[in-house]
C-alpha cells in the first residue's frame, strides 16, 4: 500500500530542488545527510556545491549530518555536478560509495537543491531512495547519531578530473582554435582555466568569474534570450566556436563561427559519430523527442541507435543495461560510458573541437546538410489547464500515424513526426516537430499542433 506520509515539496522525481528557505533550509539539509547515511549505509561520500549564495550554508549542514552519522566526507568545495559524479565512480576502489552536490543548476536564484548518487555514480531518484529518505525525515525515524563522528577531508585539487577530461582528446593532433567560452558566472570557469594550459586554443572568456548573485541572470542557454551574448562575442572576435554552460555545467551549448546557435539535437548526431569512430558498432542512446537525424547518422556509421525515455535517471540506467558508448538528449545532456555512464558538460566540447580539427572543417559545415535534411521546430512549451485532454485531441486528429509511447506521445508519418509530452513539474506540454527536408510542412504541422493543444479550433485553418 502506498504511503500517505506527506513529503517535503523539494523532493522531486530525480533530485531535490526547492525555494530557499521555505522548501529547503539548513535543518532539512542536515537531515538529508543523516537519512542518506542511514538508507544507503554510506561510509565515505564526496560532497560539493555550486556558486549559489545559499549553497555554502546548505552544504555545511549536509556535511554535518553526514559526519554526525559516522560518514567520512571528501569535501570538493565549489565544483560542477559532474565532478561529484567523477569522484563517485573514479574513487570507488578507495571506498567512496556516494556523492552529493548542492546545486539548483539553472533554476531561479532563490532556489537550491541536491543531486545524489550512490556507489559508481548511480543516480538516486524518487523511487530508488529520495522518497524513502523524505519519509524517514518527516516521520521522525532518523537513527541515533553515531558515537564515532566521520572525518572530513578537503580535496584541494582537480588534477584527476582534468586528467580524465584530457583523455578524450589527442593533444598532439589538436590545432589552434579561437573559442568564446561563456560560463554565465557559474562554475565552469575554473575548469576552463585548468584546461587552458593543456590545449592549443585561445579562450575568449565571458562572465567567467563565479558569482552567486548572477549579475547577468541565472545561466540557462536553453532559453533563447540567453543566447545572443555568446553569438555576438563569436562574431565580434572572429571565433571558430562559441560554448556556454548552465550553472553547474552538466550541459553545454554550441554556436558556430557565424554566431548561430546550434540545436542540441544536431550535436547529438555529431557526438555519436565521433564516439563511433573510436568504437565502431557501438550502441548510441537517444531520447524520443527528435530522432530521424540521429538514427540515420548512427546507422550510417554502423552503430546501433537505441531510443530511451527522456530524463537522466532513465538514460543512465539504460546506458548500463545496453553498455552504450554514448547517449544524448536534445536538451544538451550528453552521457558517456567512460564517464561512469554519466552526463558531462566538458567532454562534448572537447570532442567537437577534436572533430573540427580532424576534418579541418567548421561546425556550420558539419550541421548545414543535417539541418536541411531534418528541420525542427525546437521545443515549444504550452501552458494548458488539462494536458491529458490536449493530448487526447492531438491523438484523435493524428490517429492515422504510427504511435509510440516511449515518452509521451510520438506520432510518425512518412514526411513528418512529432512528440508531445507532459512536464513532470508544471502544467506544461512540450512539443517537438521534425520533417524530412520540408520546412513548409514543418511550419504547417507545428501551427496545427499548437492550435490543437490550445484548443483554438479557428487558428488551425
Amino acid at each position: 500500500m502506498e504511503s500517505m506520509i506527506p513529503i517535503p515539496a523539494c523532493f522531486k522525481a530525480y533530485d531535490i530542488r526547492g525555494r530557499v528557505p521555505d522548501e529547503l533550509n539548513p535543518q532539512l539539509a542536515r537531515d538529508i545527510g543523516r537519512a542518506f547515511a542511514a538508507l544507503f549505509a554510506a561510509r565515505k561520500v564526496a560532497v560539493g556545491c555550486d556558486i549559489r549564495l545559499s549553497s555554502a550554508s546548505l552544504t555545511e549542514a549536509l556535511i554535518s549530518g553526514l559526519l554526525d552519522s559516522g560518514v567520512d566526507v571528501l569535501d570538493l568545495g565549489l565544483c560542477g555536478t559532474e565532478e561529484i559524479y567523477h569522484a563517485a565512480f573514479s574513487l570507488e576502489q578507495e571506498g567512496v560509495d556516494g556523492g552529493i552536490v548542492v546545486t539548483a543548476s539553472h533554476n531561479p536564484a532563490d532556489y537550491n537543491g541536491m543531486k545524489i548518487v550512490t556507489q559508481g555514480a548511480r543516480p538516486v531518484t524518487g523511487e530508488s531512495g529520495l522518497k524513502a529518505m523524505a519519509e524517514m525525515i518527516v516521520s521522525g525515524r532518523l537513527p541515533e547519531l553515531s558515537v564515532t563522528k566521520g572525518k572530513r577531508s578537503p580535496v584541494s585539487g582537480k588534477q584527476s578530473y582534468i586528467k580524465h577530461l584530457l583523455g578524450y582528446v589527442d593533444k598532439g593532433a589538436l590545432k589552434p582554435l579561437k573559442l568564446v567560452v561563456n560560463s554565465g558566472n557559474g562554475c565552469a570557469g575554473a575548469i576552463i582555466d585548468l584546461l587552458e594550459p593543456e590545449l592549443p586554443f585561445t579562450f575568449i572568456k565571458a562572465f567567467h568569474e563565479p558569482d552567486g548573485t548572477f549579475p547577468h541572470g541565472v545561466p540557462n542557454p536553453l532559453l533563447p534570450e540567453k543566447r545572443e551574448e555568446t553569438g555576438r562575442l563569436v562574431r565580434e572576435h572572429g571565433a571558430d566556436l562559441g560554448i556556454a554552460w548552465d550553472g553547474d555545467f552538466d550541459r553545454c551549448f554550441f554556436w558556430d563561427a557565424h554566431g548561430n546557435f546550434i540545436e542540441g539535437y544536431y550535436i547529438v548526431g555529431l557526438l555519436a559519430l565521433e564516439l563511433l569512430t573510436q568504437e565502431p558498432g557501438g550502441k548510441i542512446l537517444h531520447d524520443p523527442r527528435l530522432i530521424w537525424n540521429t538514427q540515420e547518422l548512427v546507422q550510417g556509421a554502423s552503430g546501433i541507435p537505441v531510443m530511451t525515455r527522456t530524463g537522466h535517471a532513465f538514460i543512465k540506467e539504460r546506458m548500463r543495461q545496453e553498455d552504450a558508448i554514448y547517449g544524448g538528449e536534445m536538451s544538451a545532456h550528453h552521457y558517456f560510458r567512460d564517464f561512469g555512464y554519466c552526463d558531462s558538460g566538458m567532454i562534448p566540447w572537447l570532442l567537437i573541437c577534436t572533430l573540427l580539427n580532424r576534418k579541418s572543417t567548421t561546425l556550420a559545415s558539419l550541421v548545414k546538410d543535417r539541418m536541411a535534411a531534418y528541420p525542427v521546430s525546437g521545443e515549444i512549451n504550452s501552458v494548458v489547464d488539462d494536458p491529458d485532454a490536449a493530448i487526447a485531441r492531438v491523438k484523435a486528429r493524428f490517429s492515422q500515424g504510427e504511435e509510440d509511447d516511449t515518452d509521451g506521445l510520438s506520432v510518425t508519418f512518412p514526411k513528418f513526426r512529432f512528440n508531445i509530452r507532459k512536464s513532470n513539474t508544471e502544467p506544461l506540454l512540450r512539443l517537438n516537430v521534425e520533417s524530412r527536408n520540408d520546412p513548409a510542412l514543418l511550419a504547417e504541422k507545428t501551427r496545427e499542433l499548437l492550435a490543437l493543444i490550445s484548443d483554438n479550433r479557428e487558428s488551425k485553418e
